[in-house]
């Protein structure tokens, strides 16, 4: 009987490894964990921009279509590889929120066609980035990589607060006792199924809660429903919807956040390996992640869509459930693609009310701060890191809520940093990373005195 039991179900030493043998269906209910996590997230920047750019709903449908296909295609690259491109750890990728502001400023000056142009030369960009990872790696050393990580940990919190509240801020409801209510419940649903239940099921905890969520939602009211109708069975998505502009000034300023973009990844990738795999992140790991997010970007440039990166979301996730495998999420990977292509399956998942989503997700945001604090320790808390982590989180989170501050800045220049938490605590490090003296210098002057 026990032997049955053990056959029939998915342990969690598997889910933990990244290349134990685990059935295919049995390791859907976890890939779609993942797939949950980030499906608003993967469209909200479309949403944005689709409406700096005033597109047509045929039009914002068909960059929504490319935004799920390439979603999906992308985390099959970043699991399985291809040549150097790839990481081939547990990761997946979404459409990136760092490119919001330069992409909608652009849309409103030089209109959506520049936009594409940018993305697809700046995904090849960040793809030689990759690829030349090993000469520029050592300029971020591991006190620069951990701020990186406490930095995405920090960004997240507002978004996974602002889900709670109901996801529009400037919305009537926002803040509302439904939308309080529906991320409360969802939240208690997470820790209740994650405390009460044993073996390899408390790892569906996230999912628990998006179900119940979302039962209790429909049973308020909350869920619309009218995006179900008139629509068609099957749908391809579009290449090339837009023609590609190729601009030099959206180029600059697109690949400039390339390149902050490449960094996040740095952080994403010592981050997923610390929380999933209790390790650091090999070189050929790191320069696969970065080269396969610029591969991807320029694919999703042709199909007329905005670049990816390795989402945060589902690094939280890792870290709370520690599913790693990578044939479990290859098949969240494979349900964003088969989305892309039915739009029933898109628009189901896409009726997820935002605070239901906010309630099983702000856990999982902090877990990447946490995970930032780990990193910190194990680089060793020295007077000098000490001193690079406190003035790079103090800045980079600190200016970047007062915004105004870099008012007498040049235009490209509050694109890329006034609201990037990430973009400026990497940039004062690095600095302070480069100009401090080392620890023995550093503490040199004290030990003078003393004698």
């Amino acid at each position: 009987m026990s032997q049955k039991k053990t056959k029939n179900s998915v342990s969690f030493e598997a889910l933990s490894s990244l290349d134990a043998p685990v059935s295919f269906w049995k390791g859907i209910p976890f890939g779609l964990q993942h797939v949950m996590a980030m499906f608003v997230a993967n469209l909200a920047p479309i949403f944005i921009v689709a409406n700096a750019a005033k597109m047509t709903s045929a039009q914002s449908a068909a960059v929504i279509q490319s935004g799920l296909l390439v979603a999906g295609l992308g985390t099959c690259l970043q699991l399985y590889g291809a040549w150097l491109i790839g990481s081939r750890l547990p990761m997946v990728t979404g459409i990136s929120f760092t490119y919001v502001a330069a992409a909608a400023a652009i849309c409103a000056d030089k209109g959506y066609g520049a936009v594409v142009g940018a993305v697809i030369v700046g995904g090849l960009l960040e793809l030689v980035l990759g690829l030349t990872a090993r000469y520029w790696r050592r300029f971020v050393p591991p006190i620069v990589s951990a701020i990186v990580v406490t930095s995405i940990g920090f960004s997240l919190l507002t978004v996974g607060a602002t889900s709670f509240g109901g996801g529009d801020a400037s919305a009537a409801d926002f803040g509302a006792w439904q939308n309080l209510t529906l991320g409360l419940i969802s939240l208690v649903a997470c820790l209740a199924f994650q405390l009460l239940m044993k073996g390899t099921a408390k790892q569906l905890s996230v999912l628990f809660g998006l179900v119940v969520g979302y039962a209790v939602a429909i049973c308020m009211g909350k869920v619309d429903f009218s995006g179900f109708q008139e629509l068609s069975v099957v749908s391809l998505p579009q290449f090339m919807p837009f023609k590609p502009e190729f601009d030099w000034g959206a180029i600059i300023s697109i690949g400039l956040l390339y390149v902050v973009s490449s960094v996040e990844v740095l952080g994403d990738t010592a981050a997923l390996t610390k929380v999933g795999l209790n390790r650091t992140p090999t070189e050929r790991e790191t320069a696969g992640a970065i080269a396969g997010d610029g591969l991807i970007s320029s694919v999703s440039g042709l199909f007329g869509c905005l670049p990816l990166t390795s989402f945060a979301q589902n690094i939280g996730l890792v870290a709370m459930t520690k599913v790693v495998n990578r044939k479990v999420i290859l098949s969240g990977g494979l349900i964003l693609i088969l989305a892309s292509f039915v739009p029933a399956v898109a628009e189901a998942f896409n009726s997820l009310p935002q605070a239901v989503l906010g309630g099983c997700t702000i856990m999982m945001f902090g877990n990447i701060i946490l995970s930032g604090f780990q990193m910190i320790a194990e680089a060793g808390f020295t007077q000098r890191n000490i001193t690079i982590a406190a003035l790079s989180l103090t800045i980079g989170i600190g200016f970047t809520q007062v915004s105004d501050i870099f008012a007498q800045f040049p235009a490209l220049f509050r694109q890329i940093f006034a609201s990037n938490c990430i973009a400026v605590a990497f940039v004062v490090a690095v600095i302070l990373n480069a100009v401090l003296p080392g620890e023995e210098r550093f503490l040199s002057a004290p030990a003078k005195n003393e004698d």
